[in-house]
């Protein structure tokens, strides 16, 4: 079953996008991740170039994003002020990453570098993370207490302008969460991620910042990095397509919460373990598709194949099409609201059921 993307111009099988976004959805739930370093790749994968899988990704994140922070907040497990900070420097760093894509794109092999970047990142992140998960993991399996405090200091902490974060029990420079907010916002424009796939291993291991709290402050902080994203590339681009994004985005968001239940029953090691499998698994295949098996010239090969094909026009794609070029802020406006809109709706619909449920429980048991 194909369906016809209207801005990009493109037929994309149904089911494939559906699973793909489910995957994605699962992943956000249980990591605090958008997900987006497992999606964008795979879109381009398919056939869609990196200038049109970058802000659709980005703009379905949003609404995943949306539907997590919700959820964590309902569940109070969350840093309202970390995150704050780390989107003040997200600003900075997203303006940054939108010029290094446009430089990028005129130079050519936008795909190519875009897939090299993310192999590295997520290779040399599981790397690190994993080392130190199964380390943990081998500690308690021997019983091994060691006596520690609260967190572990290092140079960060004690960078200037130090503040309180009361809700995560640290006492670090400010600079640290603002620094790791300019990368990620750097990193998302340019990869079309919420940059969590960095952050989340920031807040842990650099910050020291509590696993409970991680996921939920790691969504909180992406929605408002992907707004940055989408609106960025929305102007500045125009690629924005919205029949791809509601396909990613109602389907992520059941997965969503499977994840967020799922995490709910890990510990922090096995946290750790878990995400860096995942960085590490992703990152390999990345390289082994795009460099060994050459994916890659496979799917612009389709791409191009099937782009032969003229679509029957229908007035909906018209308007979208029409909408997109010669109304891009409106457009990205309605594209943000829209699946803000969705992702709310989502979370806000799941808490009133689980309330129900409770209160009738109560009502049996009274």
């Amino acid at each position: 079953m194909e369906i016809y993307l209207p801005v990009i111009d493109f037929n994309i099988n149904f089911f494939t996008i559906i699973f793909l976004s489910l995957l994605v959805g699962f992943f956000s739930g249980l990591f605090g991740i958008g997900g987006g370093f497992f999606l964008t790749p795979l879109l381009i994968f398919l056939g869609i170039p990196a200038n049109y899988a970058v802000p659709n990704v980005a703009n379905s994140i949003l609404g995943i994003s949306v539907s997590g922070a919700f959820t964590h907040w309902y569940k109070k497990t969350l840093d309202y002020k970390m995150g704050l900070y780390i989107m003040l420097g997200g600003f900075f760093g997203t303006i940054l990453g939108l010029y290094f894509f446009q430089l990028i794109k005129k130079i050519g092999n936008i795909n190519e570098v875009i897939a090299l970047i993310y192999m590295y990142l997520l290779t040399i992140l599981g790397t690190l993370i994993l080392v130190q998960g199964i380390k943990e993991i081998s500690d308690l399996k021997k019983k091994i207490v060691k006596s520690k405090k609260l967190h572990n200091h290092n140079w960060i902490h004690g960078l200037p302008l130090r503040t309180r974060f009361i809700k995560s029990k640290l006492y670090v420079s400010s600079l640290a969460p603002v620094v790791l907010g300019f990368f990620v916002g750097l990193f998302a424009s340019m990869l079309g991620v919420g940059g969590a796939f960095i952050m989340v291993p920031a807040l842990i291991y650099i910050i020291a910042m509590p696993t409970s709290l991680v996921p939920g402050t790691s969504l909180f902080v992406t929605v408002f990095i992907t707004i940055f994203v989408v609106a960025g590339h929305a102007l500045q681009f125009g690629s924005l397509d919205i029949i791809l994004v509601s396909l990613l985005v109602f389907s992520s968001l059941f997965g969503l919460h499977i994840g967020i239940k799922i995490s709910e029953k890990l510990n922090g090691s096995e946290y750790k373990t878990l995400l860096a499998i995942l960085l590490i698994a992703v990152g390999v295949l990345i390289g082994i598709e795009t460099f060994v098996l050459d994916i890659f010239n496979q799917s612009i090969t389709q791409f191009t194949e099937k782009n032969n094909y003229v679509p029957s026009s229908s007035d909906l794609n018209n308007f979208i099409k029409v909408m997109s070029s010669d109304s891009p802020l409106i457009y990205s406006l309605a594209c943000i609201l829209f699946v803000s809109f969705i992702g709310y709706s989502f979370s806000a619909t799941r808490q009133l059921a689980h309330n129900y449920i409770e209160n009738r429980k109560v009502n049996k048991d009274q």
